[in-house]
Parts: C-alpha cells; sequence; structure tokens
C-alpha cells in the first residue's frame, strides 16, 4: 500500500484496509486509482476486486465514505468486505458465487474528508454535487448544490474545471469494472437523512421515472420477500429533493447511452436522525450527527446492514433469474407508477 506514512496512524481505515488484504491474500486484487492530497501528504484511493472478470456474467460494486463526516457509511462497507474475507477461506457456496459474479469495493471515495472531518474533499467539493448534471425545476436552491463557494456546504465546484479526482477515479472505476457487464447493480452507502433507513435510487435531478423503473420494482419485491420484516424505505431520492451533480444519475445516464447495459444504483441513506433522538448529547459532536457514537449501537446498524449488503450481493448474482421480461415487466411498471409516482402507465 503505497499512503503517506504520516498520514496513516490518523486514517484508521487505511490500516484496516490494509490489514484486510493481508487476510485475503491472491483472491483480493487492489488497485490505486490515484492520490489525495491532504495535510501536507497524501492518501491512496483503493478499490479492491474479486469474483470474475468477465462482462458476461453480473457484477456488484459496494462504496463508502464519499461524505468525510459519515464514517460509518465507510464503516459499513468496510465490515462487510471483513465479513466476505472471512468466509473467503471456509465458504464453498461464497466461492461457486464468485465463479459467476464480479464484486468491487471502494470503501474509501473520499479519505481527504474523512482524514478532515468534513463532508466535502480537501478542495471544499461536495462530491455527490460534483458530476455534470443539471437539475430541472424544483431543485433545492441550497441542498441542490452551489457554486458560490467551497466554504459554503453543497458546493459544486468550478463548472468548467471537469470532475474532482475522486469522483472522476469513481466514475472510471465504475465504467470499467461495472458498466462493462451486461448487468450490474452499485450499492453507495451514507448517513445523514430522516428517522429511517432509505434505500435510494436515481433520479436525484428530476421527478420523472427512470427507464428502468420495472427493474427496480422487481428488485424492490425480491427484498420485501426475502425480508419481510425489513424496516427499509425504498424509493427514488426525487421523492425527497433534488440536486445538482449527482454521480449515480451521471453514471445511469452513461450506462443508458450504452448497448446492452443494464445498471442499477442504489444509495443506502442511514436514518442518523433516530440515533440523535436516542442520545441527545450527539448534537454536540459534529460527528455525532451523522454517526452512532455509542458502541452497542454501532454494533447493531453495522449488523443490520451488513445482512443488507449480504442480500444486495445474491441479488447481483442472481439478476439473470430475477429481472422481469415481457408481460411481467409491464406489470412491475405500472406497479412501480403507482407505488412511487401515484399515476398509472398511461397518465
Amino acid at each position: 500500500m503505497s499512503s503517506s506514512v504520516s498520514l496513516l496512524p490518523a486514517l484508521p481505515e487505511l490500516a484496516e484496509l490494509e490489514s484486510l488484504l493481508r487476510q485475503a491474500g491472491p483472491l483480493l486484487q487492489q488497485h490505486e486509482l490515484g492520490q489525495v492530497a491532504v495535510g501536507g501528504g497524501s492518501l491512496p484511493l483503493l478499490a479492491l476486486t474479486l469474483g470474475n472478470p468477465d462482462p458476461a456474467v453480473p457484477a456488484v460494486g459496494f462504496f463508502g465514505g464519499v461524505h468525510g463526516l459519515e464514517r460509518i457509511g465507510a464503516e459499513v462497507v468496510m465490515a462487510f468486505l471483513a465479513s466476505l474475507i472471512s468466509r473467503l477461506h471456509w465458504d464453498s457456496s461464497l466461492h461457486r458465487m464468485l465463479e459467476s459474479l464480479r464484486v468491487v469495493f471502494l470503501p474509501l471515495v473520499n479519505p481527504g474528508g474523512i482524514w478532515n472531518g468534513t463532508r466535502a474533499n480537501p478542495r471544499g467539493v461536495d462530491l455527490m454535487r460534483n458530476a455534470p448534471v443539471e437539475a430541472g425545476p424544483g431543485v433545492s436552491p441550497w441542498v441542490g448544490g452551489q457554486r458560490l463557494s467551497p466554504r459554503l456546504p453543497w458546493y459544486r465546484g468550478v463548472e468548467a474545471a471537469g470532475m474532482e479526482a475522486e469522483s472522476q477515479a469513481l466514475c472510471d472505476l465504475v465504467e470499467r469494472e461495472l458498466l462493462s457487464h451486461r448487468q450490474s447493480i452499485a450499492v453507495d452507502c451514507h448517513s445523514g437523512f430522516g428517522l429511517a433507513d432509505r434505500i435510494w435510487f436515481p433520479y436525484a435531478h428530476t421527478a420523472r421515472p427512470l427507464p428502468h423503473l420495472a427493474e427496480m420494482h422487481a428488485l424492490c419485491q425480491i427484498l420485501d420477500q426475502t425480508h419481510a420484516q425489513h424496516r427499509y424505505v425504498f424509493e427514488p431520492q426525487s421523492r425527497q429533493y433534488l440536486t445538482h451533480g449527482d454521480l449515480w444519475d451521471h453514471l445511469y445516464l452513461q450506462a443508458c447511452a450504452r448497448d446492452d447495459c443494464l445498471h442499477l444504483p442504489l444509495t443506502l441513506e442511514m436514518g442518523s436522525w433516530l440515533w440523535v433522538r436516542k442520545n441527545p448529547k450527539q448534537l454536540f459532536s459534529r460527528h455525532g450527527m451523522f454517526n452512532p457514537l455509542v458502541s452497542h449501537r454501532q454494533q447493531r446498524v453495522l449488523r443490520r446492514h451488513i445482512a443488507w449488503l449480504d442480500f444486495m450481493l445474491r441479488a447481483a448474482a442472481g439478476m439473470p433469474r430475477w429481472l422481469p421480461q415481457g408481460e411481467q415487466r409491464a406489470r412491475h411498471e405500472q406497479q412501480a407508477l403507482q407505488r412511487w409516482y401515484r399515476r398509472s402507465a398511461g397518465a
């Protein structure tokens, strides 16, 4: 690992990644996507891959740490990665699954922001407002992204400067490892919105239904059937607010422009207000607004979401079995329009 020695002790997540790589051995491949300058040194952008790289098999990616304040997102992805690595040594069913699945991890998309304890990257840019996607009418005035100053929240960056290094590295990784496959899923883990755990799908820039609404509804249905008591609210992000520059909208649109490419991006938005309600003292900590600070509550959060990430791993491997076709696809689209947009297909 080529991280800065002076910064590594200050960022335990990188030390944990190094330890996981040693445990995994040759089955897990490491890819350095670049370096991020911070604090007089630099931190690496590290991606990890395992499984079958054949474009004919489905692929799934797990991402965390896009916002540096939301450490729990990175911790959930790292904990799931650790659980997979531990199973590699004994779980023959996992090995069989990996023969027909490509798996990608980028647990620390914004290592500089995590090191600084900021939502934005070290240049003050909110990476989830940084893609070249413009929202339509109804975009939230500030939360939706602004170009006035990096000293203000939700800064999108300079319009003509292109994407930040971290945003571009994520997009390049997704295009290379996920969009190169005929079918793929991406899961990006965040925290900080509301009292419920939400699973968001595109769009974030418009309230218009996405072209693969039927596929999203089919995925939601198998989650409901498999985990009947789950507490996730599965919905389009546009039901809550609209934003400029969403990375997953950008990548989904890139996928739609390709022939024979189905890509379903999801964002896990953990409801951090619930942690604050149970422990009001967290209001006095910047990290407490976005992370469970009590140890037993953090462990409970990790256990719950690791189970969902494992479901997503299996759902990706089984995409050829549950993706709707023909009349079934039309039924799913109709049900999705009624469930999430309160209208019928002909409306």
